[in-house]
């Protein structure tokens, strides 16, 4: 794993031990970032499940103000602070060593501008969070929001949750779903 693009491009990316968690594929990685590249520049970006961190450094590496890195695993926030300290990167990082639902009420912006989240596939984590964002004041709706989830993921319920879809990129395993709140 590496970061593709930016001023750390080419760098190597540590991955924690085990199967805790799934790094995103560098090609899904880079599919994304062409996606989000108009977006990136100057945002706050917050990245939640981190795992190695390599989603919120790519975001900082390509020129993000600003990225929250959420995890609640000891070797993830281990290996998200290593990766940082090796890009050079940690003075514009905030790593919680937390779980999601606690971290999301730590974060103390006006605005964040986009929020990725690769919660474990299957268990529902996806909507809990989409229920505490409704909470926070700096997801409103100009934050865009993206879940990595497996295929088969049913997004039904978001609609009636206050988000709309506006995208879905479907992969050979996963997909990633953009959604932003809707405007009252």
């Amino acid at each position: 794993m590496r970061v593709i693009a930016g001023e750390c491009r080419s760098l190597p990316l540590k991955t924690p031990e085990g199967m805790d968690t799934r790094p995103t594929q560098d090609r899904i990685k880079e599919t994304l970032f062409n996606i989000l590249q108009g977006d990136i520049p100057e945002c706050v970006f917050v990245d939640m499940f981190a795992g190695s961190g390599g989603i919120g450094i790519e975001a900082l590496s390509r020129g993000a103000k600003k990225a929250y890195f959420i995890d609640n695993s000891q070797a993830a926030n281990m290996c998200i602070t290593e990766n940082l300290a090796f890009t050079k990167l940690q003075d514009r990082a905030i790593v919680f060593k937390s779980d999601v639902s606690s971290a999301i009420f730590n974060i103390y912006e006006k605005h964040v501008d986009i929020i990725f989240m690769d919660p474990p596939y299957e268990k529902g984590i996806e909507k809990n969070v989409l229920e505490l964002l409704n909470t926070v004041k700096y997801c409103d709706e100009e934050t865009l929001i993206i879940i990595e989830a497996d295929l088969h993921t049913d997004f039904d319920y978001a609609e009636s949750l206050g988000y709309e879809i506006s995208r879905v990129k479907e992969y050979k395993n996963n997909k990633h779903v953009f959604l932003h709140k809707k405007e009252h």
